[in-house]
C-alpha cells in the first residue's frame, strides 16, 4: 500500500523515560499550572450553555452534552476541569509511552513554553475539546479503526468551526502516512462536509439567543451578554470589529517560525507540503476572529503535533537538535496576553521592584 507521505521508520522497542526526563516534565507541568492556571471564565461558563436542543447551529456539542445538569457554574467548572485534566492526561500518555528522548523532550518544551501557561488559562474553551477529540481519533487509527476516527473528528467540528483549521488538517497530515490518498479523502469528507454545512447555516434559530439569555439571568453567574452576540453577527459584521491586518501581523512571525523550522527539520521535499500546511493552517484564523493570542497559542500547537507526530521513532540530529533549540528560544518571545485582564504569573513570589514602579 503506498501513501502520498514517506513511511514511517521501521518500529523499534520503546524506551522507558530517564529519570531526570521524568522529573523535566513533573516540573514543566508544575510551571505551566503555576503560570497559567485560573478558575473558568463567565466567557467559557457562557458559551457551554449552548446547546442545539435551544436552537443554537454552531458550537453546540459541549453545551448539549451539559444541559441536563443545568446552567450552574459548578456544572460549567467542574466539566472544564474534566476536559482539561483528560488533555493532560493524554500527555501524560503521550509522553511515558514516546519511545524516543526527542519526542518526550518536545512535550517538555511545550509546557515550558508560554504555551504552557497558556493551556491552563484557557480552561472552559472549546479548544482544548477539539485537540481532546483530536487525540481520541489519533488513538482509533493507531489502532487500525480509521472509520472511527472520521467519526471522532466528525464530532469536532460541532464542538467548534474553527476544528477545520486547528485539529482536522492535522488528521489530515496523520491519515496520509497511514492510508492512500482516495480514502485519506473519504475519511475527511464526513468532518469537512458537516463542518462546512454548519457555516452555511444560520448560526441560531429565530428567538433562541433571548431564549438562551433568559434561561441565564437566573443562573449563579454573571453570563457574557457579548459572548451570545457572536450568535447574532454576520461574518461581514464581525469584521468590522477589528483589524484583519493587525492580527495578521500578530500571527505571521509565529507562522514564520515555525514553518520554516519543520522544513528545515524536514528538509523541503514534496512529503513536507502536507504537514508544513498543518502547522500554519491556524493563521487563517484571523480572518474569523480577533484571538490573536489564541490563535498564536493554536498555531504553535499545531507545530507540536506534527513535529511529534512525525519523529515517530527517530531521534532528532544534532545539527537538528540544535536548530530546533534555537527557534524554541525563539517561541519564549512570543507574547501571549491572557484573557479578562489575567496575565501570567511570574516565577518569583513577589514582583521586581523594577517592574513595580
Amino acid at each position: 500500500m503506498t501513501t502520498l507521505l514517506d513511511r514511517a521508520p521501521v518500529s523499534v522497542p520503546g524506551k522507558t523515560p530517564r529519570r531526570s526526563v521524568t522529573a523535566l516534565f513533573a516540573i514543566s507541568v508544575l510551571v505551566a499550572g503555576y503560570t497559567g492556571f485560573r478558575l473558568p471564565g463567565e466567557w467559557a461558563a457562557t458559551l457551554q450553555a449552548v446547546s442545539l436542543t435551544d436552537g443554537f447551529h454552531r458550537r453546540f456539542l459541549v453545551g448539549t452534552l451539559l444541559k441536563p445538569f443545568g446552567h450552574d457554574y459548578l456544572v460549567f467548572a467542574i466539566a472544564s476541569f474534566v476536559v482539561l485534566g483528560a488533555v493532560l492526561a493524554t500527555v501524560a500518555f503521550a509522553f511515558f509511552r514516546s519511545p524516543t528522548e526527542s519526542r518526550r523532550l518536545l512535550i517538555v518544551a511545550w509546557l515550558l513554553l508560554p504555551t504552557g501557561g497558556y493551556l491552563f488559562h484557557e480552561v472552559g474553551y472549546f479548544d482544548q475539546v477539539l485537540y481532546l477529540l483530536l487525540f481520541g481519533a489519533l488513538w482509533a487509527l493507531h489502532r487500525d479503526r480509521p472509520v472511527l476516527a472520521s467519526a471522532v473528528m466528525a464530532l469536532s467540528v460541532t464542538a467548534h468551526e474553527i476544528a477545520l483549521l486547528t485539529v482536522l488538517p492535522v488528521f489530515g497530515f496523520a491519515l496520509l502516512r497511514k492510508v492512500p490518498f482516495r480514502r485519506v479523502c473519504a475519511l475527511l469528507a464526513p468532518a469537512t462536509v458537516l463542518g462546512l454545512g454548519i457555516l452555511a447555516l444560520p448560526p441560531v434559530a429565530p428567538g433562541a439567543v433571548d431564549g438562551l439569555r433568559r434561561s441565564l439571568s437566573t443562573a449563579d453567574f454573571r453570563y457574557r451578554a457579548d459572548a451570545l452576540d457572536l450568535f447574532g453577527r454576520t461574518q461581514a459584521e464581525s469584521w468590522r470589529l477589528y483589524s484583519i491586518t493587525a492580527v495578521l501581523l500578530y500571527l505571521l512571525p509565529i507562522a514564520v517560525v515555525v514553518i520554516g523550522g519543520f522544513l528545515f527539520l524536514h528538509r523541503p521535499a514534496l512529503s513536507a507540503v502536507v504537514p508544513a500546511a498543518a502547522i500554519g493552517a491556524p493563521l487563517l484564523l484571523a480572518f474569523g476572529g480577533w484571538d490573536d493570542a489564541r490563535w498564536g497559542f493554536l498555531l504553535v500547537t499545531n507545530f507540536f503535533v506534527v513535529v511529534w507526530r512525525w519523529l515517530d521513532r527517530r531521534e532528532l540530529k544534532l545539527s537538528q537538535a540544535g536548530v530546533l533549540t534555537a527557534l524554541l528560544l525563539i517561541l519564549t518571545h512570543v507574547p501571549m496576553p491572557y484573557f479578562d485582564g489575567y496575565a501570567p504569573r511570574w516565577l518569583t513570589l513577589v514582583t521586581p521592584v523594577e517592574a513595580a514602579r
